[in-house]
């Protein structure tokens, strides 16, 4: 399977008043195409660094990035950040309007979206009409908007309670999944990254190194938290990250 995204040997320090603060030290992993993997570790371990690598936002100090030639990246952050100002439907195209993009085929593709996920009738509304869950699915149909070829999930449901946080989950990665899309989400929650990926990397405590690599070999349905394997899965992965 093709390759979208390979870190090699990736290193990173921040510099502060007090010093160097080593963060990342000689990560290298790849995402192939059409896979969902889950970053895990600590907080504050440099999962949401890598991710801004990833992105492009920030270089490494020593090693290198590899992307497929004109990969596009979507970026999906911890908080929603819809404008109330805006509609919903006008937050779904506020990055084509940035890159001077929009045409009526992108604001028909935008109107696909909220038919197939359940927002058609809030489409013209403010953001404050929506539920915590609703305003993810608007979140992630702006993201979808400029068809990326890999989105970056920034710990996408932090923001939400327990129970929303369960509902949501299964319903973002459903449509991650139904839409084809290659995912790579940071999070600390094991149960969260067992329950929606292909394959969890776990981070060490910064400096962050990789200390293992879990292939998730479940069915992806709504069952996997009831099944066996699940609980294997959070026993391996806790242990890693004591």
């Amino acid at each position: 399977m093709e390759y979208v995204f390979k870190a090699e040997n990736i290193s990173f320090s921040y510099y502060t008043l007090q010093g160097e603060q080593n963060v990342l030290k000689d990560i290298s992993f790849g995402i192939k195409q059409g896979e969902f993997v889950s970053i895990a570790g600590p907080s504050g371990c440099g999962k949401s660094t890598m991710l801004s690598i990833m992105a492009g936002l920030i270089k490494p100090q020593n090693g290198k990035t590899k992307t497929k030639d004109g990969l596009k990246t979507g970026y999906m952050l911890q908080q929603d950040y819809l404008f109330e100002w805006r509609s919903v439907f006008s937050n779904a195209l506020l990055g084509a309007e940035i890159k001077g993009t929009i045409t009526e085929e992108t604001k028909e593709y935008a109107k696909s979206l909220f038919e197939k996920y359940g927002l058609t009738e809030f489409m013209y509304k403010k953001p404050s009409a929506l539920s915590g869950g609703m305003r993810q699915r608007a979140a992630l149909i702006r993201t979808l908007v400029p068809k990326p070829d890999i989105l970056l999930l920034d710990e996408p449901f932090s923001a939400l309670d327990y129970q929303n946080r369960l509902n949501v989950s299964r319903e973002i990665s459903s449509i991650i999944k139904k839409e084809n899309k290659t995912a790579v989400m940071v999070t600390h929650d094991i149960s969260e990254a067992i329950s929606v990926s292909d394959r969890v990397i776990v981070f060490s405590k910064i400096p962050a190194v990789i200390k293992n690599e879990f292939e998730i070999d479940m069915p992806y349905d709504s069952l996997r938290r009831d099944n066996p394997k699940f609980t294997k899965y959070f026993n391996e992965i806790w242990k890693e990250l004591q």
